[in-house]
């Protein structure tokens, strides 16, 4: 084949990298330094070992563009707001106290006396970041030393980086007014000023020598206002003008760039990334914009967010005919490779009809490659698409068990009635007191379930470890006097993982690790052919901590929506199908619990949201099929057995309707401040009319709160739903906290819940 006339070189990038290692050297690095093994020194030594090795061995690859400031350590959202200076208000008094880098993991982590910044999901990834706050007086700044510094080193070695900086219009957008700023400030105020800085630091990267600057605006893959969306078109046009500048390349990661794109298409902005596989558009749909054909083209065809292998037949098809309408294309990904494993390599025990199809992010990047030079020099003979057979085949029972589920597998009776049987079945006080499932793993418990997997332990053996650990949870709680118990998920590594194990159609990693936020990495498993559960999960573990004492003691099961979100699903079937496979599952777990005699389960759904499409079009169905798979894992139970979920916070209607529909009796809700306001709201305007339970601090920081602050959030909520709907818990599991900060929170929790029983009697 002839090479096309209009590409005259490979070009190819990608838009982001894993940034955690290969071996979750920076976890390492980080876990150190927080508890004092390692110096400062050492630790940025660390991390420039591996920015440098990322770099080489991605030049190395053949990429013509290596994007450069993709590294952090902690979030690179956060890392935006420390680069344009915006540091709150209640942080300004450490500046004096704390050098840069402390003062930014104080920001992230908190301490006693400072709250950390709000966790927030990104998006519809798995991943979370630290939420900028911002405030009307701000005067923004300009910190990029640390760029400059990559840049300089990335040329000593030959190799010209692409920095990577989050967009100004995402960044107002993804922040939020803090908690001082005047009433109706809205954070795209500050749109004017912040460009400013951008210009500035244009200037900056064009005098060092950088000739692209890549902004990501993902934030325009979903649905905006008329007015953000004039926001944006104010922002490009503005920076498309600066007076020295990069070339700028704008991507639309995550999905589709919608009315955005055309306003892209009319600024000067050189070039614009489009995810193409989330939201494939035909080249005819991409033709019809004005102004598209004489920009930069980064074609997205190969997929950041799950692990198959591209087809790269027919993605090099579609860029041939996108190249007609487009004539100058960079191959690249849909959005950053920050959400696969590194390297599938590292996987040697694989079953090896799944390890074939498998493409990490090393795999990616030689995928992107391939294709730039196939799109110039053709493809090479060996060459074949994926099969289109199952990696496993059928398993026509399950197939035949959801094709017999009918809407009655889906039915309870009303939350009415099964409200006073569980009153009767569960004599607990008004505002019960519970935890949300995990707690601290022991040194020791860790160490025998590595040395069960070598072998070095009896299975006889560690089962006496696990059950020593359960009575420790159990006596503590006890102590403490929560009202609903929990056994600790102390068998557990992961609230994927450890079912994935148990359930037929996954297979797990050894190394498949991805970044959650700072040095939380999990792995995620491969869901690849038809889902069944061969025997009971939980059932012996929750029934010994049962046995320990007369409190109730809360099962606590995965959602199949959550098992769905949180693994690299199958593309051979409807995800729809896959969720009705994983909801008889949980089904039959929830039947054995029952049966055991547990008379609270909850079947956590955190990631309900994370599914839901970008835009309008296709919700309803979404949540309707989630709704659905929720209930029928659910809807099998006696009235007088308390179904409880664990969900994440979302303020979208459609949502909020769809926690009603999930007929649980109690939602347990994520976030402790922002929800909290937000379920005030849900409850008395959007007709929640069970139980629930707003996380009332947040289990993801070290910080410890005081009966004072509970006392207050939980008075609020009063106010909002009577005490006999309310529950008093963290917004969490408490499994990344150590126990001298779970014990004093949980006690602190229980006092502020004991108060408001007083002031309700």
């Amino acid at each position: 084949m002839t090479s096309s006339p209009h590409m005259s070189e490979y070009r190819s990038s990608i838009l982001g990298y894993p940034r955690i290692g290969p071996r979750r050297e920076l976890k390492r690095a980080l876990e150190s330094y927080w508890r004092g093994g390692i110096s400062q020194e050492e630790l940025v030594a660390a991390g420039r070992e591996l920015q440098e090795q990322t770099w080489s061995e991605l030049a190395a690859t053949g990429l013509s563009q290596v994007p450069g400031n993709t590294f952090s350590y902690y979030d690179h959202v956060l890392d935006t707001a420390f680069l344009f200076g915006a540091i709150p208000q209640r942080f300004k008094a450490l500046e004096e106290e704390l050098n840069p880098l402390d003062l930014y993991f104080t920001m992230a982590r908190g301490r006693p006396d400072f709250p950390p910044l709000e966790l927030v999901k990104f998006i519809s990834s798995n991943y979370y970041y630290r939420q900028p706050e911002l405030e009307p007086e701000i005067e923004f700044g300009l910190n990029a030393d640390h760029i400059i510094d990559e840049i300089k080193r990335g040329n000593e070695a030959g190799i010209e980086l692409r920095p990577v900086i989050m967009g100004p219009v995402t960044l107002l957008l993804m922040s939020k007014a803090s908690a001082q700023a005047r009433e109706g400030f809205q954070t795209l105020d500050l749109l004017d000023s912040l460009l400013t800085k951008y210009e500035d630091l244009f200037e900056r990267l064009a005098r060092a020598g950088t000739t692209c600057v890549q902004l990501d605006e993902p934030y325009f893959t979903l649905e905006r206002t008329d007015d953000e969306l004039d926001a944006f078109k104010r922002a490009y046009e503005t920076l498309g003008h600066s007076p020295l500048r990069p070339r700028l390349l704008v991507t639309g990661q995550y999905g589709d760039l919608g009315p955005a794109l055309p306003i892209l298409a009319a600024t000067k902005v050189e070039a614009i990334g489009l995810d193409l596989v989330t939201a494939r558009k035909t080249p005819a749909e991409l033709a019809e914009i004005p102004g598209l054909r004489r920009k930069r083209i980064y074609a997205g065809v190969v997929s950041g967010r799950n692990v198959w292998k591209t087809d790269k037949l027919a993605a090099l098809d579609y860029l041939r005919e996108l190249q007609e309408v487009v004539p100058d294309i960079v191959v690249s990904t849909s959005c950053t490779l920050l959400h696969v494993p590194v390297d599938v390599l590292s996987e040697f025990d694989l079953l090896g009809s799944v390890a074939d199809r498998l493409a990490f992010a090393k795999q990616k990047v030689g995928e992107v490659v391939a294709l730039a030079r196939a799109l110039k020099d053709g493809a090479p003979e060996r060459w074949v698409s994926p099969s289109d057979e199952p990696i496993a085949p059928p398993d026509d029972a399950v197939r035949k068990r959801v094709a017999a589920v009918t809407d009655a597998d889906r039915e309870r009776v009303p939350y009415a009635k099964r409200r006073v049987a569980q009153q009767e079945a569960l004599p607990l006080p008004i505002v019960p007191t519970t935890t949300l499932g995990s707690y601290p793993q022991s040194a020791a418990l860790k160490q025998a379930r590595y040395d069960l997997g070598q072998d070095r332990l009896t299975y006889d053996e560690y089962v006496g470890v696990v059950k020593s650990e359960i009575e420790t949870v159990v006596r503590l709680q006890e102590d403490i006097g929560l009202d609903v118990l929990v056994h600790g998920e102390v068998e557990r590594n992961d609230m994927i993982q450890y079912f994935a194990e148990l359930l037929e159609g996954y297979l797990v990693t050894r190394n498949g690790w991805v970044q959650v936020y700072g040095s939380r990495c999990v792995r995620p498993p491969v869901l690849y052919g038809d889902v069944s559960r061969p025997k009971p999960m939980t059932v012996d573990w929750i029934g010994y901590a049962q046995s320990l004492t007369d409190k109730p003691v809360k099962a606590i099961l995965t959602g199949p929506v959550t098992m769905l979100a949180f693994s690299f699903v199958r593309e051979d079937q409807p995800l729809q199908e896959t969720v009705m496979q994983l909801a008889l599952a949980v089904r039959d777990e929830v039947a054995d619990l029952e049966a055991a005699g547990i008379k609270v389960i909850q079947v956590d759904e955190p990631a309900i949201r994370t599914l839901l499409p970008r835009r309008m079009e296709g919700r309803e169905e979404y949540l309707k099929w989630a709704v659905d798979a929720f209930r029928l894992a659910t809807a099998g139970v006696k009235p007088e057995t308390q179904i409880h979920t664990h969900m994440g916070l979302s303020g979208v209607a459609a949502v909020v309707e769809a926690i009603e529909d999930l007929d649980a009796d109690v939602t347990y809700l994520v976030t402790a401040t922002r929800t909290l306001y937000w379920v005030l709201d849900a409850l008395q305007n959007a007709g929640l009319t069970r139980g629930v339970g707003p996380g009332v601090y947040e289990t993801h920081s070290a910080r410890i709160p005081d009966i004072d602050e509970i006392d207050e959030l939980l008075t609020k909520a009063v106010q909002a739903v009577e005490p006999e709907r309310l529950w008093a818990n963290p917004d969490g599991g408490l499994k990344t906290r150590h126990w001298w900060q779970l014990e004093p929170s949980l006690r602190n929790l229980v006092a502020a819940a004991r108060r408001i029983r007083r002031r309700a009697s």
